[in-house]
């Protein structure tokens, strides 16, 4: 019997992992970590969402925010690590032959992208109330049937709800002259 209990915790692991493997390989991008980097992010969310229920029995109902929240968590811990032994990296980056193209955008870059997120953000303000809020909550990761859940409503009244929002939001944004290529 407890060769299947940890069989079945073991696949719950790896099927949560699975569904959010994009978005924890994200969190780590955002903190500018390498492929490697991310792997041990990964190992790392895994270890915690076992620890987190160890029997096992609420691993396969964790929706987008704890683990984005578990994600960001390990990135940064993995950064204070580096960071308490000496420094970021032993090495640069770029020296790596299997590093990661240099992607990193400079500060014009950095500038433009916080203004076009605040005029996005703006733009979002604008939404009725219902609309505003499913929105909001799908642009910050939060999957359909978890905003739903915590929202207390129908799934169609949320993806009705973020359908109409997305799209009033692309209106918004064209008359104010954002566009996608822009926004790319």
């Amino acid at each position: 019997m407890e060769q299947q209990d940890a069989e079945h915790i073991s696949t719950a692991l790896e099927s949560v992992v699975a569904r959010f493997a994009t978005m924890v390989r994200s969190v780590g991008a955002r903190h500018r970590l390498d492929e490697g980097d991310l792997d041990e992010v990964l190992q790392e969310v895994r270890i915690r969402l076992w620890r987190a229920d160890p029997s096992g029995e609420q691993i396969e109902r964790l929706g987008a925010s704890y683990v984005y929240r578990t994600a960001t968590s390990a990135a940064l811990d993995l950064l204070r690590r580096r960071r308490a032994h000496g420094g970021d990296r032993t090495e640069s980056v770029d020296d790596r032959p299997d590093a990661l193209p240099n992607n990193a955008r400079g500060p014009l870059e950095e500038l433009e992208g916080g203004e076009l997120s605040a005029r996005i953000l703006a733009a979002v303000d604008t939404l009725a109330l219902p609309r505003r809020a499913a929105v909001r909550m799908y642009l910050s990761g939060y999957e359909r049937e978890e905003i739903a859940e915590l929202l207390g409503w129908s799934e169609a009244k949320t993806r009705n709800l973020i359908y109409r929002g997305l799209a009033d939001l692309r209106r918004r944004l064209t008359e104010r002259g954002i566009t996608l290529e822009k926004a790319e």
